[in-house]
């Protein structure tokens, strides 16, 4: 059975381009953007291949899809398009991401630690899914010689400080100093 993957903002020239590197791995890609960056031209070579789906939605609302793996790249990268609508970009980056988060490895664990009062809805799994994935990290270690340095929960609270000063004031967010061990 072939993965089945997500890949948020993927009419964008990134996504565009990681749509057709998990085709080319023989994964089902679902493709989601709403084209406010994205362009549907990006994607048009990858149209008539049959493990290809595209869904025209904005991830500031949420998706309710079954897949294996998420890419969340959905977001204005370009000064141009982020300045133009500053309170969408931000939206789009957290609640997008939660909405993200939602679906996957950690949601419950968010919203405890933002304090939120939102609620999960669990369903019953298909029969044959495994309760846990466990990633694999080997290409990680390897190409980029990357190891996680960071457990989970700190790195989590770090991002909600960070985008929570990043809410209060767009100032405060450049006083953020993120620390990486070597």
């Amino acid at each position: 059975m072939k993965k089945r993957v997500l890949v948020t903002g993927g009419a964008g020239f990134l996504g565009s381009h990681l749509c057709a590197r998990l085709l080319e791995q023989e994964c089902q890609v679902l493709c989601v953007d709403n084209y406010f960056t994205g362009t549907r031209r990006n994607i048009e070579p990858l149209l008539g291949e049959p493990a290809f789906e595209v869904l025209r939605h904005d991830v500031t609302f949420p998706l309710y899809v079954e897949v294996d793996e998420i890419y969340n790249l959905a977001g204005p990268a370009s000064p141009i398009h982020y300045q133009h609508d500053p309170v969408q970009t931000t939206k789009t980056s957290v609640i997008g991401a939660i909405n993200m988060l939602g679906l996957s490895e950690l949601a419950g664990l968010i919203i405890s630690l933002v304090g939120s009062r939102s609620r999960l809805e669990f369903r019953a799994l298909p029969q044959d899914d495994p309760r846990q994935r466990c990633p694999d990290i080997t290409r990680a270690k390897q190409i980029l010689h990357w190891l996680p340095a960071v457990q989970l929960k700190e790195g989590l609270s770090r991002t909600i400080r960070y985008f929570d000063s990043l809410l209060s004031s767009p100032n405060e967010a450049k006083k953020i100093v993120w620390k990486v061990a070597s």
